[in-house]
């Protein structure tokens, strides 16, 4: 477990996980998640889930393994039928509760200060949507997006050549492939801060009011 001491002195604490909520124990993705969980726990972090199956519990389990702390942000829902809502099983230490999906996408953006994004469906494709959109809106003091796994290359490098970016949309992600990786990347962001690169740092809210 991380030093109380390193914790109190990291700039960024909240980091948020974004992914398929199938992904069954038995997936490499729910192992990957865990990983990364973990070491991020063990770095100091507190690790932010919605709640729910899939990527949400694997990243609660792996931060517990890591000796961490975890938030959900959960809907209880009885009239979204293809949403999976909470997961009896998903044991998180402290629950930020929404109303709708909206609030609990904003929720989730406005509670991580970084975002980790592992594969996933059309509901990670929405949710990866709004974090870049709003690290573009924000930029300069935004929330920055680390998408996990090879595979991010193809779908942004389709997206650059089909979709018209601003030159600031390319600054505000980084693509990793392993748990070290990740905290790299955070560490990255946290050195920008510190060089005064993000003009605001890292001001209420995580840069936006939501």
């Amino acid at each position: 477990m991380a030093d109380p001491r390193e914790k109190k002195a990291l700039t960024v604490q909240n980091v948020a996980i974004f992914g398929y909520a199938d992904a069954s124990e038995n997936d490499e993705l729910f192992e990957s998640v865990k990983a990364v969980t973990k070491r991020l726990a063990e770095a100091g972090y507190v690790v932010v889930d919605g709640g729910g199956p899939g990527v949400m519990r694997a990243a609660t389990i792996g931060a517990k393994e890591g000796g961490g702390k975890v938030i959900g942000v959960t809907l209880y829902s009885e009239d979204i039928p293809n949403f999976e809502g909470k997961d009896p099983k998903n044991l998180f230490d402290e629950e930020i509760k929404t109303t709708n999906y909206v609030e609990r996408t904003l929720a989730l953006m406005k509670t991580g200060q970084v975002y980790v994004i592992f594969n996933g469906g059309s509901g990670t494709i929405s949710e990866f949507g709004m974090a870049w959109g709003l690290a573009k809106l924000y930029f300069g003091h935004h929330k920055p997006l680390i998408l996990y796994g090879k595979f991010w290359s193809n779908i942004i490098g389709c997206i650059q050549e089909n979709m018209l970016l601003r030159p600031q949309e390319k600054k505000v992600y980084k693509i990793v492939d392993s748990p070290e990786g990740v905290l790299d990347a955070i560490k990255d962001f946290e050195e920008e801060l510190k060089r005064g690169e993000h003009e605001h740092g890292m001001p209420t809210g995580g840069g936006f009011n939501i």
